[in-house]
């Protein structure tokens, strides 16, 4: 039976030992193959994604070039920028992979914008990596040239964060329902969206990065998507992560999640804003289904409904 469904592709997924545009569209061509098993399966498919390392690499090349006469660009518009690079590789990927299966689909790139609030407490906060993941003495080094914040992010190294507020609304949601009601496959809201606040009826650009997957989850509740799947290193969630009693959950209830929250069983930064959203989506949507799971297990999510799947 034919679904709506919205993906959420992370940024690591895209980057990955080649931070080159060569480099990304080659990782985006294998992505667009397993993506296109959704749109053969004849569901409609809304693409959202990260950009975490892009964003925070872009603003890097910025600062090293800037001078008075050309200064960097700003957070928001470094995501509007990755966000239309990383549409237009993901967009030609798939289009050429559909038609190797010779599927005639139309795929479209929206400019997205995600209005926040002003008041949102994580501006006083900066918590959402961007960027690469940086030695200590490459942390330390950065530091001194800049006022930026870094953090140890999952044992994997240091990151810059900056401010992570909530998205309380899609600026675009009309265009997206109207496109995937035209059977047009749709990239949208990439790296959380660009991040704005409504100022005397106008759209502000402001300095942070949202966090995709609550963009996402905004996104699959106001186009009323059947299924939100988070696509991410694993092929499922686990409890007790990297312990001898560790434990994949596959069917599992929003209330048991909850409970594993209360444990703090779910890294912040890493899976907890996953399972955040997948419940958030969850109680906005009661007849929907989340799915927690590997880019590389869509097939078998497909066939046989594996991952991590939550439930009201």
């Amino acid at each position: 039976m034919k679904k709506r469904i919205v993906v959420a592709l992370g940024g690591n997924a895209i980057l990955t030992t080649d931070p080159s545009a060569k480099g990304q569209q080659q990782a985006l061509v294998q992505t667009a193959y397993y993506l296109a098993d959704f749109i053969e399966a004849g569901h409609e498919l809304i693409i959202t994604h990260g950009n975490g390392p892009q964003v925070g690499n872009l603003l890097l090349q910025q600062q090293v070039g800037a001078t008075e006469k050309n200064p960097a660009m700003p957070v928001d518009t470094a995501v509007a920028m990755t966000q239309g690079s990383i549409g237009y590789w993901l967009e030609n990927a798939l289009v050429d992979e559909l038609k190797k299966r010779n599927i005639s689909k139309n795929v479209a790139t929206l400019l997205t914008q995600v209005v926040v609030s002003e008041t949102d407490p994580a501006f006083q906060t900066p918590s959402k990596p961007i960027g690469p993941f940086l030695s200590k003495d490459e942390m330390e080094r950065e530091k001194k040239q800049t006022s930026a914040t870094y953090i140890e992010d999952a044992g994997r190294g240091y990151r810059k964060v900056v401010p992570s507020p909530k998205p309380i609304d899609i600026v675009e949601y009309p265009v997206i329902q109207q496109l995937v009601e035209n059977s047009i496959v749709t990239i949208a809201g990439g790296g959380g969206g660009i991040p704005v606040i409504l100022k005397d009826d106008t759209y502000q650009g402001v300095e942070a990065v949202i966090d995709k997957d609550f963009a996402s989850e905004k996104i699959a509740a106001l186009i009323h998507a059947d299924m939100l799947v988070i696509l991410t290193g694993v092929d499922h969630v686990s409890i007790n992560f990297n312990q001898p009693n560790q434990s994949d959950l596959t069917k599992v209830r929003v209330a048991d999640m909850e409970k594993y929250m209360e444990e703090n069983q779910f890294a912040p930064g890493s899976m907890l804003p996953k399972v955040q959203a997948a419940i958030t989506f969850i109680k906005e949507n009661t007849n929907g289904k989340a799915v927690i799971t590997s880019l590389e297990n869509i097939k078998n999510l497909l066939t046989e409904e594996t991952g991590t799947i939550i439930t009201a």
